[in-house]
């Protein structure tokens, strides 16, 4: 064993793996289906579950905090299928889905995004234009001339 992992420059714990193809041959190198627990919803159950998150938080009654948690997901997945899913389980679910998670940007309630659009159009490019064209310095101690 030792030689065959010298030879082929793998560890000898790989050759132990590929003992079964003596017997098996090539078939029985063949890679299986992936570990784990099996996925406890069916393709109609993910699928409907899937509408529902794409309905929204508002759409099932969370009013307040417009966003889905992993703990309201596992709420709905216990409403809508009596299924009991943990946080971690609930996280991976949602990746099986494509869904990623994201971090919400908090805004001001009052915020008028025309006058940040008016803003950013007229007065940014009048000040950043006001830049002056000589090197300076951040040193309080330098002036930056030469």
């Amino acid at each position: 064993m030792a030689e065959v992992a010298r030879r082929l420059r793998v560890s000898p714990k790989s050759v132990y793996a590929w003992q079964p193809w003596r017997e098996g041959g090539t078939e029985a190198l063949v890679s299986r289906d992936a570990g784990g627990a099996q996925c406890r919803l069916d393709a109609d159950q993910l699928a409907r579950l899937e509408q529902e998150l794409l309905s929204g938080p508002a759409a099932v009654g969370y009013v307040e905090g417009q966003r889905w948690t992993l703990s309201r997901v596992a709420e709905l997945i216990r409403c809508l299928f009596g299924i009991r899913y943990s946080l971690r389980g609930v996280s991976l679910l949602l990746y099986r889905l494509s869904w990623s998670p994201q971090v919400p940007i908090h805004r001001a309630a009052e915020r008028d995004e025309h006058a940040v659009a008016t803003w950013r159009e007229e007065t940014w490019q009048r000040v950043k234009g006001r830049r002056p064209r000589t090197p300076g310095s951040a040193s309080k101690t330098k002036t930056g001339t030469p």
